[in-house]
């Protein structure tokens, strides 16, 4: 079918004089769709500038003042206050330091937006004049760094920069928007404690359940998705072997358990190597081994910290089961008159991204962002607690937010290089675009799942 028009918008596209033109319905349906993506563009564009000052000095704020997992006690009511001068109804010490904050806006499916609250014990060396100088003591006693090596102080401010677009639009979306100040990410243990705290039944059950993470691995003012599959299981052990100790010049008269670790470190490698099949994701690290005091004293114990990642529930239980084997075999070797230690402390299933609500959410992104600047990305190694929300039976969206600066991204993809990476001293995201990014994003998914 064939249709006369007279297009205002065609005429300044070509700028030339008003014309008669004869355009297919797919010709118009593409000039309408393109116009209609450009005014979102422009108008999200609008409403993130004018939230913008206050969000990037929050963000400031809260990377100056890093705060440990479960001790997020000053960063919790900074947002809380912030969230409450918006109309939300906010509640506080939800499983812990954690936030929940409402914004109910008629009829309309309840959607849940996750950030986290906490950051790590690592001593920031970004040169950068708003650089963390925090210390304090940690759950040990031991004075230690404080910093957001990881991106929360990003994804806190994000979060209340698109709190406050969307109280000030609720004409562009109906339901209830849920927003969640979660504690403990790093140490696995925050998700769990607010859900043991009645996250479902004191509040609305999500719909849906989205939240978003910076790094590296893209260029600030992109974002990435990944259908199905996102991360890692994640599982923490912590090994003590018990040994003998005794003079450094008489080793015979001890049983070495750093010698034990050792070998028991070396051997731990092989489980991977040759023990999971080839092409299976399995990765096996120790993190730290801590044992005696002095150059010329044998100890009397030694503690290894492991973190092992998977993807499949059964090469899972043959890693856990190789690890057991070969520490105490390993420990029996050395003549350890003592069984080792295996402490599992912590773990969490990997993040799994319903399908179809990516494709859906990607198609949200491209308008509001354009399309080169939504990238498919490949699942990734690291682990995290968003996945005890999927866990309860909600559909889940985690994706990407690129924060490399664009020039030494592609400066380092060039040389075959590695940008620092989230939990690094040097982690530091660009934070002009990659914040404002993230609030269009976010505002994007939003108002696509609250229509």
């Amino acid at each position: 079918m064939l249709v006369y028009l007279q297009p205002v918008a065609v005429r300044d596209m070509i700028r030339g004089p008003m014309i008669r033109l004869v355009m297919t319905w797919k010709q118009v349906l593409l000039v309408v769709s393109v116009s209609a993506v450009a005014c979102a563009q422009v108008s999200s564009s609008k409403e993130v500038e004018a939230a913008y000052p206050e969000t990037h000095a929050l963000y400031l704020e809260i990377h100056q003042n890093p705060e440990l997992s479960s001790h997020e006690v000053q960063t919790a009511a900074k947002l809380a206050g912030r969230l409450r001068g918006l109309g939300y109804e906010v509640t506080e010490h939800v499983g812990g330091t954690g936030i929940v904050a409402i914004l109910k806006n008629g009829a309309g499916p309840t959607v849940m937006l996750r950030t986290e609250l906490d950051a790590l014990p690592v001593e920031e060396k970004t040169g950068l004049a708003y650089a963390s100088k925090v210390r304090t003591k940690d759950d040990a006693g031991h004075d230690v760094p404080v910093m957001h090596a990881c991106g929360h102080d990003l994804h806190m401010a994000a979060i209340v920069g698109t709190a406050t677009v969307m109280a000030h639009s609720k004409n562009s979306w109906h339901g209830t928007l849920m927003l969640i100040g979660q504690p403990a990410e790093e140490t696995i243990g925050g998700a769990k404690g607010m859900l043991d705290d009645g996250l479902l039944t004191r509040f609305p059950k999500p719909d849906v359940a989205v939240a978003m993470h910076v790094g590296n691995l893209l260029p600030a003012g992109k974002v990435g998705i990944v259908p199905g599959v996102y991360n890692t299981n994640a599982d923490s052990m912590r090994i003590t072997i018990y040994g003998k100790g005794g003079h450094g010049a008489a080793p015979h008269t001890a049983i070495d358990p750093i010698v034990i670790a050792a070998r028991t470190i070396l051997a731990l490698q092989t489980i991977v190597s040759r023990e999971v099949k080839p092409g299976e994701m399995a990765v096996v690290t120790v993190g730290y081994i801590q044992g005696g005091t002095k150059n010329n004293i044998i100890p009397d114990q030694a503690e290894l910290g492991l973190t092992v990642r998977t993807r499949n529930a059964e090469v899972r239980k043959q890693m856990l089961a190789a690890i057991a084997r070969i520490t105490k075999a390993e420990a029996e070797a050395g003549g350890a008159q003592r069984q080792p230690s295996i402490e599992h402390y912590e773990s969490t299933d990997l993040v799994y991204n319903d399908p179809a609500l990516a494709e859906r959410l990607r198609g949200a992104l491209e308008s509001a962002l354009g399309k080169d600047s939504v990238v498919v990305e490949e699942p990734i190694a690291t682990s995290e607690d968003f996945s005890y929300y999927v866990a309860q039976g909600i559909p889940g969206f985690y994706f990407s937010l690129g924060g490399a600066d664009p020039e030494k991204f592609a400066q380092a993809k060039a040389a075959g290089t590695m940008l620092p990476s989230n939990h690094s001293p040097l982690f530091a995201p660009d934070v002009d675009p990659a914040l404002r990014t993230g609030i269009e994003a976010e505002v994007a998914v939003l108002r696509n799942l609250l229509k």
